[in-house]
């Protein structure tokens, strides 16, 4: 919705500012915040893998319950504020929360540019036809290992 100035939300207000509504829209549905990454203890360098929460769709990258994700996955991180995005160097690089916190404009693949939430996949850009496994099918930490798919920070 654009604002007085004809621009829209995230481009004149901080994510402070934002609604609970605006800040859920700044979501663009990519699905890459939930794919599990791994930290070598040695290096403190993270990869992300191929390897799934058990609550991401693997066709329409949402989570399948999101209004109860944390009490089903007690690790899932809620995304709630500036500085807590900042901190979190394993967030994409071209995730709009990191974007908007940045002050940097939102892609053109994101639905709230492009208007489609198919934008995102047809881009290449989200989890469909990446993920290999979910969560509850690995046991050991050695087991994620072979669905490493690229350094991220």
């Amino acid at each position: 919705m654009p604002s007085k100035a004809g621009l829209p939300f995230w481009q004149v207000k901080s994510l402070a500012e934002m609604s609970g509504q605006e800040w859920e829209s700044l979501c663009d549905g990519c699905g890459r915040c939930c794919l599990h990454k791994i930290e070598d203890i040695d290096t403190g360098a993270i990869y992300e893998t191929s390897i799934a929460c058990i609550l991401l769709d693997s066709q329409s990258c949402r989570c399948r319950n999101y209004t109860e994700r944390q009490k089903l996955v007690p690790d899932c991180i809620r995304l709630s504020s500036a500085r807590q995005i900042a901190a979190l160097s394993w967030l994409p690089h071209d995730c709009a929360y990191r974007l908007v916190a940045a002050g940097k404009k939102l892609k053109w693949w994101h639905y709230l540019v492009s208007g489609s939430r198919d934008t995102v996949h047809e881009a290449g850009i989200s989890a469909r036809g990446k993920i290999k496994a979910y969560e509850n099918a690995l046991a050991e930490p050695e087991d994620y290992l072979p669905y490493i798919t690229h350094k991220i920070a």
